[in-house]
């Protein structure tokens, strides 16, 4: 059973309307100053498998619903950024899906565009999840998970880490927190971060409306 709460009977209920960029974006998750505890995202294998949070603050979707969508049709994914101060880049990569729980969700991820730096392609891609209770990295020293505080598509360790602790920041810290290192590093954790992915092929089905002109 998933631990979401809201309304999340279907993706109409957790979509979301992005005006940098022409469609619709199904949120897969959601971080921000939203008074939960700074490790609410460290959370064991089970919770990452079906989802925990609340759809209209921070929350993960659920690995088997990440599944579900993506081998359903051809998806891309964008990542939106902002730091504490405001600012706010993104990342969009055109080619997004996971294996099943029975290959451990690992991650195909590919073909960068946007202005926060590619954290994702190098570091993660054909990476498999590993959370605090399930050590499916590539490090042969430890756990990235148990080190780095999330639930992550670790290798040895990451470029990446949006489900670290919300530290808000900058942190002495190493590599702990809501980090993007090819932005703000690996000592200052964001302030709000949103995965969101929508159909490759959602131009196609855009219904054109023709507006009237001026006279």
């Amino acid at each position: 059973m998933s631990n979401l709460t809201g309304n999340l009977s279907n993706e109409e209920a957790i979509c979301t309307r992005t005006y940098t960029m022409t469609g619709d974006f199904l949120v897969l998750q959601r971080r921000g100053n939203f008074r939960r505890p700074n490790d609410y995202f460290f959370q064991e294998w089970a919770s990452y498998k079906t989802g925990f949070g609340d759809i209209e603050k921070d929350f993960w979707i659920g690995n088997d619903n990440i599944f579900a969508l993506t081998n359903q049709r051809l998806y891309s994914i964008r990542f939106d950024l902002k730091a504490v101060g405001g600012e706010k880049r993104h990342a969009l990569y055109d080619t997004f899906w996971i294996d099943d729980e029975n290959n451990k969700y690992t991650l195909h991820i590919k073909d960068y565009s946007g202005d926060a730096g590619d954290s994702m392609t190098a570091s993660h891609n054909n990476q498999k999840f590993s959370t605090k209770d399930q050590d499916n990295d590539s490090y042969k020293e430890g756990s990235c998970a148990q080190l780095y505080k999330g639930g992550w598509w670790y290798s040895a360790c990451h470029s990446s880490n949006l489900n670290g602790l919300y530290l808000r920041g900058k942190h002495e810290s190493y590599a702990d927190g809501v980090n993007w290192n090819s932005w703000k590093g690996y000592h200052e954790s964001l302030d709000t971060t949103e995965m969101k992915i929508r159909p490759k092929d959602f131009r196609k089905n855009l219904i054109l409306v023709d507006t009237p002109r001026a006279r």
